[in-house]
Parts: structure tokens; C-alpha cells; sequence
């Protein structure tokens, strides 16, 4: 039987203090329905098939990947609902935190077309 090597204990600096997370900046992007996600949700938060219906396509998460590795952090908020049958299921619905907001409204500021 092998062994294992031994795992190093993980040490915790505290001197250091906090570590700041770093959020990328949000690079822009000219994809049309990019553009489409992003003025709706500087309207509003909204669930996932609202949003596929704003962007025109029938995979929002996907958008939603791409903007967050754009830069953009796009949290989803689970929700309670009851669907149809009367069910209680927890929807997602995405939306952009304050930060989101001034790094699209920075970019925006330096293109020379806005939404």
C-alpha cells in the first residue's frame, strides 16, 4: 500500500490583515447581444428566460459567463416561486451590483456610441 504524502498545514497571516479581492476591469465588448443583456440590465434585474428573450438566443448563462469573464461580477439571486403546477422552485435572476454599474457606465463613457 502507498502512502501519502503528509499535506502542509496552511498558515494564516495575520499581520497581513484582509486581502482585497481583485475584480478584473470590465473590457467592453461589441457583441450585439452582449449589448442587448447589458442594457436590460441596467433597466432591471432579471430571470434567466427574460433575459434570453432581451438577448435573442436561448442560452443566457453562457451570456452571462462571457460578461463576467469580461470583467463583470453578474450575481443570480435564487428566488422562491411556484411554478405552474404549484410547485415552490428557486428561479435565478441575475443583476448588476453597484460596482457592475460604474465599470458600464465608465466603458461606456469612453465609447463613442452608447447603448
Amino acid at each position: 500500500m502507498k502512502k501519502l504524502p503528509k499535506k502542509k498545514p496552511q498558515t494564516v497571516a495575520a499581520d497581513k490583515g484582509p486581502s482585497k479581492v481583485h475584480t478584473p476591469k470590465f473590457s467592453g465588448t461589441d457583441n450585439p447581444r452582449h449589448l442587448r443583456v447589458i442594457a436590460a440590465l441596467l433597466r432591471r434585474p432579471m430571470p434567466r428566460e427574460s433575459l434570453d428573450r432581451e438577448a435573442g438566443c436561448s442560452n443566457g448563462p453562457e451570456l452571462v459567463a462571457e460578461l463576467r469573464r469580461r470583467g463583470l461580477e453578474l450575481p443570480c439571486k435564487r428566488i422562491h416561486r411556484v411554478d405552474r403546477d404549484g410547485f415552490i422552485c428557486r428561479p435565478g435572476v441575475y443583476f448588476l451590483t453597484e460596482g457592475d454599474r460604474r465599470k458600464v457606465h465608465r466603458w461606456l463613457a469612453t465609447r463613442s456610441l452608447n447603448l
